[in-house]
């Protein structure tokens, strides 16, 4: 079994670092847990509630030993949405249908499709996020009054500039304190957690000298209550599921590709190699049982992974410390909470924020000024004025089309004939001109998948360029490393049309493009005896099937056998060509 892979060589000597690593992270997560729940519209509370259920089973039934799980500072737009749209209560829901999602990606073996989502996508819409982030914790950040939130970026700014007359200085001062401590403890203690440093001196800060002054956590939301939800069964019906089919797939893609990424930065840390599609299946697992207990959507969180790792975690033990170490925290400590001015919390997502922006990154494909930019900024764009789906969808389909329009001009096909000057007489698509053409052999070559984007291109260079109706046509597809039921298509209309007139033989057939000739009929339509492995047998058999009579008085002397032809319309015996190609 994995987890068994996974606490393999665990000794005593383990689980004192797992203690650690596990008691750091899960102070590091709580103050991040009720940000991104207060971000993403819902009570505090329910972010905590989230790091504790589905951190320890995400570490428990995952696919990583490393992986910390948790509510994430990407879901806080698609999350905040919904709640807005559905309610919390719906949010559960589409949550608890994200889990299935992900559980049967998993099981379907899908993780490795995740990979191949083009890294401007995600870099575009991962700073798209992080900008939704940083400017939805200004109002806090100055404690602007009168402030409604919106769905839409472009209200929540003019929300901002038109209360910004509403500014508390006591809030401001409260949230420079935080940012500053956030900023300055990791210099002064690396293992020291900086959000909760921040959180606990501006929040003593504001209560001791000048109270009342901001606004807190207690009077925005109330008490935090000291325990677990009880266990509640979401109220399903069809209509329900089918409404939040949509918002639950987003959940699930989004949630799919952070904890796959966070899966990978852990293996190149610490040479490990983790099970994508087990990952997958813990993760939605995990997101199935949260909402039961009124937890949001949680997957894989890179930072408090990265954390976990730095201070020494060697197993899957470390995550499950952590959510303990929440629950604890929840028990015994949750009125505490009440205190902390909302003003406090809105530096440390701004830093989150600053961090998962992929600055670097995001100027660095900027400066190649290629269609890779362009599909950087349209996702980067889109993420943040319209919404995370539709950024991904577009991304996507302009990646797929621009793959596929630089895959189509990979494809060459090119008129061919044997270069006489090379020892080898290789075969080679600059020797053919008006006078150097055998007018009843026509070759080939192909280079590059001929697929549905090349397919157009290769039907007409080759009908365009034999005009003269030749008996054969050679078609070299050595190098034809795929073929699609397009590309058959094409092919079998170009075999239709010479097979009126003459003949078409191909050489250098690879094994993928065979079987799919074979599984149409197109194989058998050709002929088993023409195909060939090698050109220079190809060649050969040609020289077999034309009319000798034509090639009497020929000047154009394409093949070696020409000169004799042209002479006396006879092939010299005994000298076919011999030579590879």
């Amino acid at each position: 079994m994995l987890i068994d892979k996974r606490f393999q060589n665990y000794s005593m000597r383990s689980v004192p670092k797992d203690l650690i690593s596990g008691l750091i992270v899960g102070v590091i997560a709580i103050p991040l847990g009720m940000a991104f729940a207060i971000a993403s519209g819902v009570k505090p509370e329910y972010g905590i509630y989230t790091t504790i259920v589905a951190g320890v089973l995400i570490s428990l039934l995952g696919g990583s030993k490393y992986q910390i799980g948790g509510p994430t500072g990407a879901f806080i737009p698609i999350l905040f949405g919904i709640v807005m749209n559905y309610g919390y209560e719906n949010l559960l829901i589409a949550g608890f249908l994200s889990g299935i999602i992900l559980t049967l990606m998993g099981i379907f073996k899908l993780g490795s499709l995740i990979k191949y989502i083009p890294r401007p996508v995600t870099i575009g819409f991962t700073s798209g996020i992080a900008v939704t982030i940083f400017m939805g914790q200004v109002a806090s950040f100055f404690g602007l009054s009168g402030i409604k939130k919106h769905e839409e970026f472009i209200l929540n700014l003019k929300e901002i500039f038109v209360h910004l007359g509403t500014a508390n200085l006591y809030s401001i001062l409260t949230a420079a304190i935080c940012l500053v401590t956030i900023i300055l403890t990791p210099k002064v203690a690396l293992r020291v957690p900086g959000p909760l440093i921040g959180l606990v001196v501006s929040t003593l800060a504001a209560t001791f000298f000048y109270p009342g002054q901001v606004a807190t956590i207690g009077t925005a939301y109330g008490e935090i209550p000291s325990t677990l939800p009880h266990l509640q069964i979401p109220d399903l019906s069809m209509e329900m599921i089918i409404k939040l089919l949509k918002p639950a797939f987003v959940i699930a893609m989004l949630g799919g590709i952070e904890s796959l990424l966070s899966a990978v930065v852990a293996d190149g840390m610490t040479g490990s190699r983790h099970n994508s599609n087990k990952e997958l299946i813990g993760q939605g697992i995990a997101n199935m049982i949260a909402p039961l207990f009124g937890a949001i959507p949680a997957t894989g969180a890179l930072a408090r992974t990265a954390t976990n790792i730095k201070n020494g975690a060697v197993s899957p033990f470390s995550g499950i410390i952590h959510g303990a170490v929440v629950l604890l925290v929840l028990l015994f400590f949750a009125p505490n909470a009440s205190y902390i001015p909302l003003a406090s919390m809105a530096p440390i997502l701004m830093v989150v924020a600053w961090n998962m922006s992929e600055r670097k990154v995001f100027t660095h494909i900027l400066k190649t000024k290629s269609t890779d930019s362009m599909i950087l900024l349209v996702t980067f764009l889109l993420t943040v004025f319209v919404n995370l789906t539709i950024a991904v969808e577009i991304g996507l389909v302009m990646s797929a089309l621009i793959f596929v329009k630089r895959m189509s001009d990979v494809t060459v096909t090119e008129k061919a004939l044997p270069n006489r000057e090379h020892k080898h007489e290789k075969v080679a698509a600059n020797m053919v001109t008006d006078t150097h053409d055998c007018p009843q052999i026509s070759i080939f070559s192909i280079e590059g998948p001929l697929f549905f984007g090349a397919a157009q291109t290769f039907e007409k260079t080759i009908m365009n360029t034999i005009h003269y109706r030749p008996g054969i046509l050679l078609l070299r597809m050595g190098r034809v490393p795929f073929i699609d039921t397009t590309g058959e298509a094409v092919l079998a209309s170009i075999v239709r049309h010479f097979s009126k007139s003459g003949i078409v033989i191909i050489s250098g057939l690879n094994t993928q493009p065979e079987t799919v000739l074979k599984k149409t009929g197109l194989y058998q339509m050709i002929g088993e005896d023409h195909f060939f492995k090698h050109t220079g047998e190809a060649i050969n058999y040609a020289l077999d099937q034309i009319n000798k009579n034509k090639c009497l008085g020929c000047k154009h002397f394409a093949f070696r056998e020409c000169h004799k032809l042209s002479a006396s319309g006879a092939i010299e015996g005994g000298k076919k060509l011999s030579a590879t190609f």
